[in-house]
């Protein structure tokens, strides 16, 4: 395999090493509110690698699960006054039409947390045997000292670790812990939240634990690509890789990829601070695939800013590659995947490095601009024309 992407874990561009079938975990949504463009990056990025390896010849189990039952959820269903079930039900499909609108391919399977219970208790039964965790105020935490790799996906030191950790819900201040960075894997309910029973008391699982045993359940022990956007990194990730290889034995994730975060008015576009443009407004003004396109215009790994001038410029481009793709030219075999395309070619070329989409586009202007059909070439960024 030719493609090389930036590990996160090891800090430098590396080959993906697959066999003929890619296994890929992406991090999914919380289903409390609409999708934003800093969901639609993320997603677009893993769809973009998706085509790559169909592209070189592999074919891709990629898994993206609903974390539908975790703080966040329940705290905005309370405020709802509505079921968390059904608030996720309701979320997750405009979650779908909106990822569907922008031409992504679908996941191999969309599996929700709640779903995994059976597993969750299983790995937190295993982490208790193996001595990686321990029963403090009725919850069961990870003992972080218990495993010697504690950082290594990060590379973050413990002061930057806990103040990611108290921003992320952590609670590092909680007496129970032996270790303020200890994460919760089981822990009791609330009157108004859902429970389930467990040898250690009724409750529900820790945000963490969900995707560890997914990943288990859907993929097994080791995959070939697991990510998300950048925010993920700690903790999710590293929580997520010290309890699966501590239960384990052997290495989480060959290849940690992540998607730099999108801003709006000087901030991260995020829900707490509500400076958020819904992929769903978006498509009612504008072709979903002039969206797509001012998306793929900044690379997956950079954090950036997002500004209205992005969709007429991405709209003009959108405009120009049909006309020229529909004006009868034959400069190129246009819709040959077997190699004959040199511009399709290049595009791959481009996106082999570190998928490096604002070459990838500009590749296909300058073809556009001498005229030449560039369909074929469109498709391997999921553009359609």
């Amino acid at each position: 395999m030719t493609v090389r992407l930036y590990d996160t874990a090891r800090r430098t561009m590396a080959p993906v090493d697959a066999g003929p079938l890619v296994k890929i975990y992406t991090c999914g949504i919380t289903p409390y509110d609409a999708a934003h463009l800093g969901h639609a990056a993320v997603y677009l990025t893993f769809d973009v690698l998706r085509r790559l390896l169909h592209e070189e010849g592999h074919d891709t189990r990629c898994v993206r699960n609903v974390t539908d039952v975790d703080d966040d959820i329940l705290r905005k269903a309370r405020e709802l006054g509505v079921h968390y079930l059904d608030l996720a039900a309701e979320e997750m499909a405009r979650f779908d039409q909106d990822m569907a609108s922008l031409g992504l391919l679908p996941a191999s399977t969309e599996p929700r947390a709640t779903s995994a219970i059976p597993e969750i208790l299983s790995l937190v039964g295993a982490s208790l045997a193996a001595g990686h965790a321990y029963e403090s105020g009725g919850a069961v935490y990870f003992d972080v000292s218990s495993f010697p790799g504690f950082g290594k996906v990060s590379h973050f030191g413990r002061e930057e670790m806990m103040r990611l950790a108290a921003e992320c819900g952590g609670r590092p201040d909680d007496p129970n812990k032996r270790d303020p960075l200890d994460f919760v894997l089981w822990q009791p309910s609330l009157p108004d939240e859902p429970a389930w029973q467990s040898r250690w008391g009724p409750g529900r699982p820790g945000w963490h634990v969900e995707c560890s045993a997914l990943v288990l359940r859907e993929l097994g022990e080791t995959i070939d690509i697991h990510g998300g956007g950048r925010d993920l990194v700690f903790p999710h990730h590293e929580c997520e890789t010290a309890q699966s290889e501590s239960v384990t034995g052997v290495p989480f994730v060959r290849h940690w990829v992540h998607v730099g975060l999108v801003g709006l008015g000087g901030e991260k576009m995020s829900k707490s601070l509500g400076n958020l443009v819904f992929v769903g407004d978006l498509v009612k003004e504008w072709d979903p695939m002039a969206i797509r396109l001012a998306l793929l215009g900044h690379h997956y790994r950079g954090d950036w800013e997002w500004v209205s001038e992005d969709l007429p410029a991405a709209r003009q481009r959108l405009e120009r590659w049909r006309e020229v793709s529909t004006s009868g030219r034959t400069g190129t075999v246009d819709g040959n995947r077997d190699g004959g395309d040199p511009v399709r070619a290049e595009v791959r070329a481009a996106l082999e490095e570190d998928l490096d989409t604002p070459s990838a586009l500009l590749i296909v202007d300058r073809a556009a601009g001498g005229g030449h059909p560039v369909r074929d070439a469109a498709d391997l960024l999921g553009v359609v024309l």
